[in-house]
């Protein structure tokens, strides 16, 4: 008779890519960048495909720039006649939705107050003056 055993490392091999899937499936994918500097400016350019202007939020610190935004799975129309026959199976999805959040640190101060953010075909541009006064305070020292 004749037994089929499986071994420690396909025991191991198959732990890891069980891993490894389970990983891929839930890992966090931040969109494309590019940032660009000038003596005035940064800019940074975002690819966010098939994301809703109203979802995008960017917030600007002295020296931060965070951007966050969020890709909503499309909603099945509510025609109960339709739904029932037209509902597709999905087969294979490897689109990503959700919410994320990515945060640019500038190496000098920005003027968080003359931020542009301009959304287009896909891709949001954000421009990021240079702050062109740097406040210093002088503590007095007591003692």
């Amino acid at each position: 008779m004749l037994t089929l055993r499986q071994s420690a490392f396909d025991r191991l091999e198959s732990d890891l890519f069980k891993r490894l899937e389970q990983q891929i499936q839930t890992a966090e994918r931040v969109p494309a960048a590019e940032v660009h500097e000038t003596a005035t400016a940064y800019s940074i350019c975002l690819e966010l495909p098939g994301v809703v202007r109203d979802s995008i939020d960017v917030k600007a610190t002295d020296r931060n720039l965070v951007i966050s935004a969020e890709r909503r799975a499309p909603q099945p129309e509510n025609s109960e006649a339709t739904e029932a026959a037209q509902t597709p199976a999905k087969l294979l999805s490897e689109i990503r939705y959700g919410t994320w959040s990515r945060s640019f640190r500038f190496p000098s101060g920005i003027d968080r107050e003359a931020v542009q953010a301009v959304y287009r075909d896909g891709l949001l541009t954000v421009e990021v003056p240079k702050a062109q006064t740097l406040t210093s305070v002088t503590v007095k020292v007591e003692g």
